[in-house]
């Protein structure tokens, strides 16, 4: 194509993995930190306010604890985070100043976005630094994240920063150049442009295996599971090398560069949003064709007469996964109006018979549409 991919974009978030921050001797490479500042405080003179997602804090950590890898043990990953993510805000707060910029620090966990007021706080606090002309650099807090309460990696933190701040364009820096059709080691080529994540079921997978290096978390999945994320919520999304020269001024500009993932047509509420990201579904509720074709094709309410069973252990409001069709493929997350056990009372029955059977107070959507978001 001519031209660039797309207009200059607002608001960016960017992320860049420990993989590329990692210098050969196993420390943080303050060079290429300092580049990147760089070509955000470029970027920022644009008038583009920018987002820094940052892996690199255990990174950081390894050398000064005397560690010669990335640990596997919760405490000892903590205590390399804790040491190292003094070291990596110094290294931004140094290389920021000598471009007259400002950063801050953005610790959050996955309780700062499951739940919905200090979601909200959260989102006010970025606006407010991005307001003042400061550029948040933003990390998971792994000195308090448990193996049970984590984002998992930097990506999907990226990307639902992107998607609660409304940003045009999730930049996910990288040791590749893009996504390949296949394994890279056997010269495979870069895919210039995604249309749809959801089409890479037919790649290679080792292309985009599960498995991070040994000093980030993060693969090629998590990377487009990112970028599902953005582009659902209407955001540009693009993989691009962290290495490559000038990549970030590249990228922001539109031009050719890593693998490129365009939006969606419509942006969903924020709240819908929140639901479908933001939450982790605690269950499954299956539901039969004719339910799956009204949630699809007319964006009803999911009522009781279309449920066919549900699994997992849910209560009133959490967030559960909605599968039907032929394919019993996952067409929706919501906030269910039922724990799992009245689910599994009211499945099959028309609002006719819950009244005359299970009382008025079961009279209503297992899952209303204002709390439904169809993510087939």
């Amino acid at each position: 194509m001519s031209g660039p991919r797309f207009a200059l974009p607002r608001r960016v978030v960017v992320k860049v993995g420990s993989s590329s921050l990692r210098a050969p001797d196993g420390g943080l490479d303050e060079h290429l930190a300092g580049d990147l500042v760089a070509q955000v405080a470029s970027v920022r003179a644009q008038g583009v306010e920018v987002v820094l997602v940052s892996s690199g804090a255990v990174a950081a950590g390894l050398a000064p604890l005397g560690l010669l890898r990335r640990p596997t043990d919760l405490p000892r990953l903590q205590a390399a985070a804790s040491v190292g993510q003094g070291i990596l805000m110094h290294t931004y707060q140094a290389s920021f100043a000598l471009h007259g910029r400002v950063c801050g620090q953005v610790l959050l966990t996955p309780d700062d976005v499951v739940d919905r007021g200090r979601y909200l706080n959260a989102r006010h606090t970025f606006d407010t630094l991005l307001e003042l002309g400061a550029v948040p650099i933003v990390n998971e807090n792994d000195t308090v994240a448990t193996d049970e309460l984590r984002f998992g990696d930097n990506d999907r933190l990226a990307a639902l920063v992107a998607s609660m701040l409304g940003a045009g364009l999730l930049v996910l820096l990288s040791d590749v150049d893009g996504l390949h059709d296949a394994d890279p080691r056997r010269g495979a080529g870069v895919l210039p442009i995604v249309e749809r994540v959801d089409d890479l079921a037919r790649l290679d997978q080792d292309a985009f295996g599960r498995a991070g290096s040994d000093v980030g978390t993060g693969g090629m999945a998590s990377k487009l599971e990112a970028a599902r994320i953005a582009t659902f919520s209407a955001a540009h999304a693009v993989i691009a090398n962290a290495r490559r020269p000038g990549v970030l001024r590249e990228v922001v500009a539109g031009a050719p560069v890593g693998t490129w993932f365009p939006p969606a047509a419509r942006r969903p509420e924020s709240r819908k949003l929140w639901i479908a990201f933001a939450r982790t579904p605690r269950g499954v509720i299956l539901v039969d064709e004719g339910a799956a074709r009204a949630l699809v094709e007319r964006g009803s309410s999911l009522l009781a007469a279309g449920v066919v069973d549900a699994v997992g252990d849910f209560d009133a409001g959490d967030a559960v996964d909605v599968r039907g069709g032929g394919d019993e493929r996952i067409i929706a997350r919501g906030l269910s109006a039922f724990p799992r056990d009245d689910v599994l009372r009211v499945r099959g029955r028309s609002m006719q018979a819950l009244g005359r059977e299970l009382g008025a107070a079961y009279q209503r959507a297992v899952i209303h549409r204002d709390s439904l978001v169809i993510t087939a």
